[in-house]
């Protein structure tokens, strides 16, 4: 029995493709593991529970078959879908988790988050993220009608694209200290991350001892797991069909 470990899928109605590559993992590599983590920025864009657009009811309704198999789902919001709730996971049959989360990992401590807020040296980046995290933000945004938070979705949209096309690769990047630091706190061996779309292991060093960090693919070009059984971490890719 296998963990999987996937994140920044960026679901949306323009990726066909993705969204099909999405639910054939489910139908097949998914079933039969033991838990599926979903590590944020699962849609490109949410823009809350109430959105009557198909795909997440489709999306919903796909990982309602997984954990109707038994396998537990858990899902964590990233910095595209932060505002995914407890309503979606309810549909899903999933779990809400907050980042970051700890957990056993065949006996290993083992922090899971987007990976977001280890960009510390991103100042603009960490002050736009601390107000769109804010309840009281979320609210506000939260009561507009379904077309105002469409359009403010494109608009942070277009402002991060803008903003990240300015920035040296390093800024965008996780700055080592966080990510020791949060080890350190979490009294965790093992991270696992997303985000920054550079998938890799990393070998670190906390307090005297050996820690590792995993970093999870997004799925563009190719689908990205983290596969985790009682003897190994594999970090897999396949390619996405985008033909047709």
């Amino acid at each position: 029995m296998s963990i999987l470990f996937v994140s920044d899928l960026h679901l949306h109605e323009g990726a066909p493709a993705v969204v099909q590559a999405f639910y054939d993992f489910l139908k097949q590599r998914a079933r039969g593991a033991t838990a599926l983590y979903i590590l944020g920025d699962f849609f490109d864009a949410w823009i809350g529970d109430d959105d009557d657009a198909p795909l997440g009811h489709e999306v919903a309704a796909q990982l309602r078959q997984l954990a109707d198999t038994g396998v537990a789902v858990y899902l964590m919001p990233g910095n595209r879908d932060f505002v995914l709730g407890h309503d979606f996971a309810q549909r899903a049959g999933a779990t809400m988790l907050p980042d970051p989360t700890i957990i056993d990992l065949n006996g290993q401590t083992t922090v899971l988050l987007h990976g977001d807020s280890l960009c510390t040296l991103d100042k603009p980046y960490m002050a736009l993220r601390a107000q769109l995290r804010s309840p009281e933000w979320q609210a506000q945004a939260l009561a507009q009608p379904l077309a105002v938070r469409r359009a403010m979705a494109q608009q942070l949209r277009a402002k991060s694209k803008t903003m990240n096309s300015s920035k040296p690769e390093d800024i965008m990047d996780v700055t080592p200290e966080a990510v020791v630091d949060l080890l350190r706190q979490s009294n965790a061996s093992l991270m696992i991350h997303g985000h920054t779309h550079r998938p890799q292991r990393h070998a670190h060093t906390v307090d005297n001892s050996p820690a590792e960090r995993i970093v999870l693919g997004d799925w563009h070009d190719n689908a990205w797991c983290l596969v985790a059984d009682e003897q190994s971490l594999t970090l897999e890719h396949w390619p996405i069909n985008t033909a047709g």
